[in-house]
């Protein structure tokens, strides 16, 4: 049973800093990416926005809006992977989900994803 647990989140003012924590346990085999989205009052789960991603590989991606201000990173020995927040803003406001997504099956040359998304943790900017 594959279980993705985030923690870090909090109140914080205009130009603070938090750092998000996601611990999976369980195996997860053949991720293809991992990525920390958000959610913002008022959408839904299908409206999240990827805000930072990395894959196995090591390869990074940002939002427009958090490039020089977020650093996505992972510890494989812990099975933990971090979101770094610098100089936040209240449009980081939301909530945010630590997200894995992995092949679940392949048939001939069609490959199944799957995805484990975490519980989410509030992040809010306010003076």
């Amino acid at each position: 049973q594959v279980q993705l647990m985030e923690s870090g989140g909090g109140l914080v003012q205009p130009g603070g800093s938090l750092r998000l924590v996601c611990e999976a346990t369980g195996n997860i085999a053949n991720i293809n990416s991992m990525d920390w989205s958000r959610q913002v009052p008022g959408h839904s789960a299908l409206e999240r926005d990827m805000v930072a991603s990395i894959t196995p590989q090591g390869a990074t991606n940002y939002a427009y809006n958090v490039r020089g201000r977020f650093t996505i990173s992972r510890d494989d020995a812990k099975n933990t992977l971090y979101l770094q927040m610098n100089d936040l803003k209240p449009e980081d406001t939301g909530v945010y989900y630590c997200h894995v997504n992995y092949v679940r099956a392949t048939k001939g040359w069609t490959r199944y994803n799957g995805d484990y998304w975490g519980q989410g943790t509030q992040v809010t900017v306010a003076s």
